[in-house]
């Protein structure tokens, strides 16, 4: 198949292709005619990218297990180096994940310390009225 009919089938453009055939990912065959042909082979490979960058995978990330494909296994990831990648993305997206959780739990704590500051003020005669930031008047 060509370019457009390959990129069409896999969902992306035919600019995508290139790129990845610059990088090294997608393999580079022409015919007699200089054009670029492709087979089914060619379709998992990229849907293979495509599966891991949707789930977050860098491009570089995707080589080992386009690599595992091309050896002729019948999954990306059943090679080792594959799941050495599985892996190391877990432990970030997991480090990723501790962080977030803290930078959170700081702003929770923040907001509690404020709004029980301005329920301390209101109950002294005089103090603000404390109100929703959102708008709903007085709680």
């Amino acid at each position: 198949m060509r370019i457009g009919e390959l990129a069409a089938r896999a969902g992306t453009t035919t600019r995508t292709l290139r790129y990845y055939e610059s990088r090294g990912l997608l393999p580079a065959r022409r015919n007699g005619n200089g054009h670029r042909t492709y087979d089914e082979s060619d379709l998992r490979l990229l849907r293979q990218i495509r599966t891991l960058q949707d789930f977050g995978f860098g491009l570089e990330e995707t080589r080992p297990f386009v690599e595992c494909l091309r050896a002729g296994h019948p999954e990306g990831d059943s090679c080792p180096a594959s799941l050495q990648v599985y892996r190391r993305k877990l432990d970030t997206l997991i480090a990723e994940l501790g962080a977030v959780r803290e930078q959170v739990g700081r702003q929770l704590a923040r907001a509690e310390a404020a709004r029980a500051a301005l329920a301390a003020d209101a109950a002294v005669p005089g103090g603000p009225v404390p109100e929703c930031e959102l708008g709903g008047g007085p709680r």
